[in-house]
């Protein structure tokens, strides 16, 4: 499956919904072929617009995804609009969803060592058929082969990292070539969220497209990242008045 894109300030999104995203998930795990998905939001958009190398990297991605109603927003004031968010962590669990009912291969890489233990504890009490193939957490030396070595030797089918916000999209794109399959996507802060030790916004704020200001109410300490909100909205506002 195919899809078209929408260019949001240099960044491909594609045009399709949740559903379809998964499926051509499931039809590159059942081919075994390597897959990059970035789930990107007005923070990512902005990164990516500032620091060239990271809008490289970004644009190697086989599927960018809107992971956050202010990119919905964005295309539809451009005229160019997406089907619906296709949020992150919302993939993650679909891809887990999967992995459990046909006894797919999962690694995991990244995050504190006793987050991502209690994340994997989650994963076996919530997705029992999922078949764990590695567990590691995001200390490490960038320059240590033998951590993509291990993770080649694991033939996962789907590889998530959480590494934070540009390093894990950095070390997937130079690694997943190497292992040569797998389904690989940087998941940020979720494995916080599957451990427990972060809450996801109730359904009600998620229905309002409030998540984001849970988060900054949860967590103070993003403030400064969700300066990024107003910067990524005035430059959408600024690329219609002139696209005008």
């Amino acid at each position: 499956m195919s899809f078209q894109t929408v260019h949001i300030l240099g960044v491909p999104f594609v045009r399709a919904t949740m559903d379809e995203v998964v499926s051509v998930i499931h039809a590159h795990v059942k081919q075994q072929k390597p897959c990059f998905i970035v789930t990107a939001n007005p923070e990512i958009v902005m990164k990516a617009n500032e620091e060239p190398t990271y809008m490289a990297t970004i644009q190697q991605a086989d599927y960018v995804v809107a992971d956050g109603i202010g990119v919905v927003k964005a295309a539809e004031w451009l005229g160019t609009p997406l089907p619906e968010r296709v949020a992150g962590y919302d993939v993650l669990c679909r891809c887990l969803q999967l992995a459990d009912e046909h006894q797919y291969r999962v690694y995991m890489i990244g995050a504190k060592e006793e987050v991502v233990q209690a994340a994997a504890q989650h994963i076996r009490h919530r997705y029992p058929h999922v078949r764990l193939v590695g567990v590691r957490n995001g200390y490490f030396d960038w320059n240590d082969k033998t951590i993509v070595e291990e993770v080649k030797q694991a033939a996962p089918d789907f590889v998530f990292v959480a590494l934070g916000m540009g390093k894990q999209e950095q070390w997937i794109a130079e690694h997943m070539h190497t292992v040569g399959r797998g389904v690989w996507m940087g998941v940020g802060g979720s494995f916080d969220v599957l451990a427990g030790v972060v809450k996801r916004a109730p359904e009600l704020w998620i229905r309002l497209n409030l998540e984001w200001l849970y988060r900054l109410v949860k967590q103070p300490t993003r403030a400064k990242r969700m300066l990024a909100l107003p910067r990524f909205a005035w430059t959408i506002l600024k690329q219609k008045v002139v696209g005008k």
